[in-house]
């Protein structure tokens, strides 16, 4: 077992440095990231932009849209939008000659405008990932299913490429931002010891972690708490036989709030709150279809195997996405049908 995780360690300390060479050998570099941004894809785009920079390189971000408002406080003026300016993303995806594709392990993930740019490109592609099942279409490829964030993984790979003495604030903030989010504040069963050794050192390098949290905390709007408070007084129905919670928010009850991307992101978690629980599912009916957030407890109530056989989804075992075409009491009446099998 020991020589097993030493050939692995020297695995990764290749593929790291192979990244390295690739980043100096580059002239136009794009960073990539998947659609619905969250922390860590935000986190770790960003903290790996400012890593190429300090080594004396240039990159340009390249993301489908924006960040979630509750990270208004983060400069994120430096990522270019397929959304808002495609114009410039598609002359960037052109002439890039090395592409990053952090977050995400399916072309797919991007959006249907950037998958066709993605796809089209010949150049050297690196996915650094954490999530489980990736394609095949890099040309290197972290795929650390262990890891608890992709922003994880960039402080591995500045290490395992021999600079970490580069990890500063600028490049440590959106890196514990990114771990943070993902980890459900550290609370999720991904976080292991090394999570917290990598935790560590972006702390002495000068991040200022209450601060972080303190903004991911104290910025909920007037209607986003109303929502919220509609969502678990009025809407949340739990399956008392198999101990799941579910949410359905149609379109008109979202307009009724005045929703904006990422009201709800929490309410997963916090009917999985509730003494007892073993799964949460909130769906929310969005650009036509039904979006859905699958969040459960401990090793034997795994999510991403409903979502993955049935929404057209995945994940990690206790937290995963999908989504369906179906109405809304469609898609209610399905998961009732379905959540006997797995819980």
């Amino acid at each position: 077992m020991q020589i097993y995780l030493q050939l692995r360690k020297i695995q990764s300390m290749n593929i790291y440095k192979q990244i390295e060479a690739e980043i100096q050998a580059a002239s136009n570099i794009v960073i990539t990231a998947h659609k619905s941004a969250d922390g860590d894809s935000i986190g770790s785009s960003l903290g790996l932009l400012h890593f190429i920079e300090k080594l004396g390189k240039k990159a340009v971000v390249c993301h489908p849209d924006k960040a979630p408002d509750f990270l208004y406080w983060l400069d994120t003026s430096s990522i270019i939008l397929m959304e808002e300016t495609p114009e410039e993303v598609t002359a960037q995806m052109k002439k890039a000659d090395l592409i990053f594709c952090l977050d995400y392990n399916a072309t797919n993930r991007v959006g249907p405008e950037m998958q066709a740019l993605l796809e089209e490109a010949t150049c050297k592609k690196v996915m650094i990932d954490h999530h489980l099942n990736p394609e095949d279409f890099p040309s290197l490829t972290v795929s650390e299913t262990t890891a608890s964030s992709t922003s994880q993984l960039i402080v591995e790979l500045m290490e395992q490429s021999g600079h970490i003495d580069l990890l500063d604030e600028k490049i440590g903030t959106p890196l514990y931002l990114g771990i943070l989010t993902d980890t459900g504040s550290f609370r999720f069963n991904s976080v292991k010891p090394r999570t917290h050794e990598v935790l560590a050192k972006i702390l002495a390098a000068g991040v200022t972690h209450h601060l972080i949290h303190e903004k991911l905390s104290d910025n909920n709007t007037e209607t986003r708490l109303r929502l919220q408070g509609y969502a678990m007084s009025e809407k949340l129905e739990i399956l008392y036989d198999t101990h799941v919670g579910i949410i359905s928010l149609s379109k008109e009850e979202l307009a009724k709030y005045q929703y904006k991307k990422g009201d709800t992101d929490s309410l997963a978690n916090l009917v999985l709150s509730i003494i007892g629980m073993k799964a949460a599912i909130v769906f929310t009916e969005r650009d036509g279809i039904m979006k859905i957030s699958f969040r459960s407890k401990g090793a034997e109530n795994p999510v991403n195997v409903l979502a993955k056989e049935h929404f057209n989804g995945g994940g990690h075992a206790n937290a995963a996405g999908g989504m369906s075409d179906l109405t809304v009491a469609e898609t209610l009446e399905k998961l009732k049908k379905l959540i006997p099998q797995y819980f």
